[in-house]
């Protein structure tokens, strides 16, 4: 019994307990038991991330709230973004927990933004953030909108003699779409009649496989038209065409290698070129990505365009990284193609001769063909290349190539230096007065020693190093 007298049993007496511990829970007589919200919001993450780099131009930046947010505080007033102190205009929109910033045009290329959210962001309850949150990033290069160039063709246009069995090919200026490089894009006419073959594409060279010999003693025009558009989609400002004339008979060997841009020089490093003392260079030399203090004992007079420098031992122009544009990207371009001559070389398949004489070639008779050696290769004494002006040379070599004072590489039977090709994986030393034929493509240092001399070009991922040297570059 309570003190009014009434007896509750037990079990009303736990009924009791319980439905006033409900009623207390929900906040007592009257209450609605929820409580007010008082948490500030934050911004749990933003596109793009603080101290992002590279970020697209044309992108739009988003900030995510940590909770639903007051759309009416959601303006141009409370996110901005700044280059510098320079307001970047745009328009801002809110939806679920995400607001997003888009500029009225493509950003600036490679410079810092900043954007901020301020504390005049508020949630739904009108809680405002505690702090303007803050970030930084860096865009990126803008958007490629150069139209790509053939550079160089094979053969050259208004080439003669050419071997009528011979492909066609053209180096582009950058890397191209695949799927735009097709027999509907690169022809081959004679006359107006198409000359059948298959097209493919890889690094940044084409090439035309005519399916048939081509007719002798006969002019030919290729075209590769405006549908061949680099990776970014840029297409050719205007079709590419070049002719030649084929000569009377096929050439023996493997097919030349194309050098792209990087036949344009006669001495191309990536590292440095230097002579002590002076030497005699016909032809243009270059390198990259190393800048013009690698270029010694020349003595360089740069020109007053700032694009190339000239010095009193080269009939023809230095280049460097460091000059005015157009002459670092044309040398990234040369160094690339390079790289890219150097590969092909390395991977014909199918050697005509395999380790001939171990590596040692001292006093031999070479035909046309592909050798493969797994070693170095020495010369010792005399070697000569037996061919004609269309016939090809490829020296695939695993090791380097060592050539003893004196010793010569010579050629017969009308065999030009443009069409031999020494892929060397170790160093090319050439000791005193030696004398080599042909174009050098190696992949660590070339070494000329007093009095040696080149008839060819000197194309190194490293560096050349010439003492009182004569370097040719080969008629084409």
């Amino acid at each position: 019994m309570n003190s009014f007298g009434i007896h509750f049993k037990p079990q009303m007496w736990s009924v009791a307990l319980m439905l006033a511990a409900f009623v207390t829970g929900c906040g007592g007589s009257g209450g609605n038991g929820n409580s007010p919200d008082t948490t500030a919001p934050t911004v749990s993450s933003t596109t793009p991330g603080d101290l992002a780099t590279g970020v697209a131009i044309s992108g739009n930046i988003a900030a995510t709230f940590s909770e639903a947010m007051n759309v009416a505080t959601i303006t141009t007033a409370t996110f901005t973004l700044r280059q510098g102190a320079t307001p970047v205009p745009g328009a801002v929109t809110y939806a679920g927990t995400v607001a997003t910033l888009n500029p009225t045009n493509d950003l600036a290329a490679n410079t810092v933004l900043t954007a901020t959210i301020t504390t005049g962001a508020r949630d739904m309850a009108g809680n405002a953030l505690a702090v303007n949150k803050t970030w930084s990033f860096t865009t990126g290069a803008p958007p490629d909108a150069t139209a790509p160039a053939v550079s160089s063709t094979v053969p050259a246009d208004l080439a003669t003699g050419v071997a009528i069995n011979r492909n066609i090919a053209a180096t582009f200026s950058e890397a191209m779409d695949a799927a735009t490089i097709t027999t509907a894009t690169f022809t081959l006419r004679q006359g107006a009649t198409p000359v059948p073959g298959a097209v493919t594409y890889a690094g940044t060279v084409a090439t035309l496989n005519p399916t048939n010999d081509l007719a002798a003693n006969t002019v030919l025009t290729a075209t590769i038209t405006t549908g061949a558009r680099d990776v970014a989609g840029n297409a050719l400002a205007v079709n590419k065409t070049w002719s030649f004339t084929t000569g009377a008979a096929a050439g023996a060997g493997p097919a030349p290698v194309s050098l792209g841009t990087a036949g344009n020089f006669v001495i191309l490093a990536k590292s440095g070129i230097s002579t002590v003392p002076s030497s005699a260079v016909t032809g243009d030399i270059g390198v990259s990505p190393i800048d013009s203090t690698a270029i010694t004992g020349f003595s360089l007079v740069l020109d007053a365009t700032g694009t190339f420098s000239t010095a009193s031992q080269v009939v023809g122009m230095a280049f460097a990284a460091d000059y005015t544009s157009p002459t670092p990207a044309n040398l990234t371009t040369a160094v690339s193609n390079m790289e890219a001559a150097y590969t092909d070389a390395a991977g014909r398949s199918l050697p005509d001769f395999t380790e001939l004489g171990s590596g040692d070639i001292s006093g031999l008779t070479l035909v046309p063909g592909l050798y493969k050696w797994g070693t170095g290769v020495l010369i010792s004494t005399d070697v000569t290349l037996n061919g004609g002006p269309n016939d090809v040379w490829i020296f695939q070599i695993a090791g380097g190539i060592t050539q003893a004072s004196g010793v010569r590489v010579l050629l017969a039977g009308g065999a030009l230096p443009k069409n031999i090709f020494w892929q060397s994986s170790g160093v090319v030393a050439l000791d005193t007065t030696a004398h080599m034929e042909g174009v050098i493509l190696a992949q660590t240092a070339i070494t000329l020693a007093t009095g040696a001399t080149v008839n060819g070009r000197l194309l190194s991922q490293t560096a050349v190093t010439l003492d009182a040297s004569t370097v040719t570059q080969p008629a084409l």
